[in-house]
């Protein structure tokens, strides 16, 4: 099985801490809806060109529209990508087809229409359920608009929805961070993806913590609230599947399952990262560059690499720990290593300082783990 990504590139605001790839209609000399359409037709050369090599390698079991912000396309434009996809490459019929989409660019009657087009799955940005948070994070909604695109969502039939939050923001405490968490609970999601706030180079908010008009939460303060988040979700009945992930049973995102296990996904749209056959690609980081690249049928890869045995098998470790843990059998299968050989003193330690546990040949890192993802990867090299 494989994956399929969208990028998406147009937001109607750039919020001042996100660092993917998107413009803004200021952004741009185009008028915004030719733009739109501009892009739309190079994404559809795209599909196009890759199909004609990789059509018939692979069934694809899930779809994923991020950004950018994708619900600000039309019902009928993203009706036009998944009939193309469809005709182009064999879908599962059950896949699982994920549209990100910001509060405060849809309505009941956009979100029926995403669903009567195939999205069975959203993942609602809302960052936070405290109106001066949003105002801080340069949000275009509000905390109640938030929760009412989730309940018109739920009303029309979304029984698949994931809701994005960020945690050790400027001041924030232990108790309002609890608070966002049971507001989002209430809401009965069947997914949650907690974030830490970073600071990422080039954006305003590092400007801003340079320039020392933003204080940012220390790293005793950051795991408080990191904790907090585990402890809420395993008493409500969320299983934890990745470091910033919690999910009801059988609501794991099998999108990121599949980035996580190395299965084989094609991605299209400006900055968009594929990998196939343990090769990874990345396209160009600028919309009218890719637009000019496809008008010319040529594909707008900025740069590729062929992974190392070593590499993948860092990554395995990394990607591993991070998720559900490291499965010995499918290890040795892939790199002709035994784990459990390999790591012994690691994986004896992390055991006994209750880091890590190990049940039917995979090794896990407990909740006490996750609070110290990085530095137990650096163990592993």
């Amino acid at each position: 099985m494989a994956s399929i990504y969208i990028h998406i590139p147009f937001c109607e605001h750039k919020c001042l801490y996100c660092d993917f790839y998107s413009i803004a209609p200021s952004e741009s000399q185009i008028e915004s809806d030719s733009l739109t359409e501009f892009f739309l037709q190079a994404l559809s050369m795209e599909i196009e060109l890759r199909s004609q090599e990789y059509s018939q390698l692979a069934s694809f079991e899930t779809i994923f529209f991020g950004g950018g912000t994708p619900s600000l396309l039309s019902p009928e434009q993203l009706a036009s990508i998944l009939n193309q996809l469809s005709s182009k490459f064999s879908i599962a019929n059950d896949a699982e087809i994920t549209l990100e989409t910001n509060p405060g660019t849809v309505n009941r009657e956009k979100l029926n229409a995403f669903r009567s087009i195939g999205i069975n799955r959203l993942s609602i940005g809302v960052q936070s359920f405290f109106d001066d948070d949003l105002r801080f994070l340069t949000r275009i909604h509000s905390s109640e608009e938030a929760k009412q695109c989730v309940r018109d969502a739920q009303a029309e039939g979304f029984e698949n929805i994931n809701l994005d939050l960020i945690f050790s923001l400027p001041h924030q405490t232990p108790e309002r961070w609890l608070s966002n968490l049971e507001q989002a609970a209430a809401l009965s999601p069947q997914h949650l993806s907690c974030y830490s706030l970073i600071v990422e180079p080039n954006t305003p908010l590092f400007r801003m913590v340079e320039t020392k008009q933003v204080s940012l939460l220390n790293t005793e303060q950051d795991a408080e609230l990191y904790e907090h988040t585990m402890n809420f979700f395993a008493a409500h009945g969320f299983e934890q599947y990745e470091v910033s992930n919690f999910a009801m049973p059988g609501f794991f995102c099998k999108h990121n399952m599949n980035y996580w296990n190395h299965t084989n996904y094609l991605s299209f749209g400006p900055s968009a990262h594929s990998f196939w056959n343990n090769t990874r690609w990345w396209n160009i980081s600028h919309l009218q560059t890719y637009i000019d690249k496809l008008n010319d049928h040529i594909f707008p890869v900025a740069g590729s690499e062929q992974l190392t045995r070593e590499q993948l098998m860092n990554e395995a470790i990394f990607l591993g720990l991070r998720s559900t843990g490291i499965n010995a059998i499918k290890f040795k299968n892939n790199f002709g290593i035994d784990f459990f050989v390999e790591y012994a003193s690691v994986i004896h330690s992390l055991q006994n300082e209750h880091l890590a546990s190990v049940e039917q040949n995979r090794l896990r890192l407990t909740s006490k783990g996750y609070l110290l993802c990085d530095e137990i990867c650096q163990m592993f090299r």
